[in-house]
């Protein structure tokens, strides 16, 4: 599977709810149904011109939220976005708030992640390709800087950095989880932005989280106990908070076009190129050609 032809290109991916694509000022609108060597991504990938920007829109549940967070084909979600030409990604999550501080309706630019998760597909090197990527540092540092800035600019309660807790859901924590979860320093708890940071980092994409807290889970003593209806009620009025910052850091987030990020697989691949299966080596030849070159007359 290769790059997608030139009218079909994106600079800047963002992945989250349906409704984000709806953005005023968004131009050449159109949609693309992307193959994958790992099956079907999400949904159909909306493209279109943002202020110049060319970007493309995923949503990470399908329209109509029809995926549960552990059915999401993370894999193919990331690899549609690198074969449409994306190096930048943005993803936009509702979370609970684990702190006192954050309060709903507030946004949150996590850095660091704890992964709870327990039965996804979380790499896309398996089966005879070993890669070990860093991930010390899993958010893009200069789309976090474009993201504060924006945030900021937008008028929003904006707190920078904090530790993004996911788990497996479907369901929400229990009170003994939540209450842990905030003794290990957690910042946000959500079920969708693991594996899919860890996959972007494989597929040497530049990846940064908008959290957007809607509840405070089930720890705190004198709020409500979290339901879809109350988290429904706060995202809907965070969607237009989220579109206008969406498009206000669409400029500095175009302007990172040189990131460590985007090397992320330089050394990091372990499997000697001659030993690679052929047949899974064409399979990611999309992700690893940059990092490994093939040799003339090797396919």
């Amino acid at each position: 599977m290769r790059r997608q032809g030139p009218g079909t290109r994106a600079d800047i991916g963002i992945i989250g709810g349906s409704g984000l694509y709806d953005i005023e000022g968004l131009r050449k609108v159109k949609e693309v149904a992307v193959k994958t060597p790992f099956g079907a991504p999400s949904d159909k990938v909306i493209l279109g011109e943002l202020d110049g920007v060319r970007v493309a829109f995923l949503s990470r549940h399908g329209r109509g939220h029809r995926i549960n967070p552990s059915e999401i084909n993370y894999r193919a979600n990331i690899y549609a976005l690198k074969s449409l030409g994306v190096n930048r990604v943005i993803s936009v999550s509702a979370v609970g708030s684990m702190k006192e501080s954050i309060k709903p309706g507030d946004v949150v630019l996590p850095d660091q992640f704890i992964d709870l998760t327990k039965r996804r597909a979380s790499t896309f090197f398996e089966g005879g390709i070993v890669a070990h990527v860093a991930f010390g540092d899993p958010v893009c540092a200069s789309i976090g800087a474009a993201l504060l800035e924006a945030t900021r600019a937008v008028g929003a309660t904006v707190h920078q950095g904090g530790v993004y807790l996911c788990i497996e859901g479907p369901q929400f924590s229990t009170k003994g989880e939540s209450r842990l979860y905030r003794q290990w320093g957690a910042s946000v708890i959500g079920m969708t932005n693991l594996p899919e940071a860890k996959l972007a980092r494989e597929a040497e994409l530049c990846y940064a989280t908008v959290a957007l807290a809607t509840d405070y889970d089930c720890w705190h003593e004198t709020e409500e106990a979290v339901t879809v209806e109350g988290i429904l009620a706060t995202l809907r009025q965070n969607v237009l908070l989220a579109k206008q910052l969406l498009r206000t850091v669409m400029p500095a987030v175009a302007a990172v076009t040189s990131c460590r990020c985007q090397r992320a697989l330089q050394d990091a691949i372990i499997t000697a190129p001659d030993r690679m299966p052929a047949a899974l080596r064409r399979k990611l030849a999309l992700l690893i050609d940059r990092a490994v070159p093939v040799k003339k007359g090797t396919r």
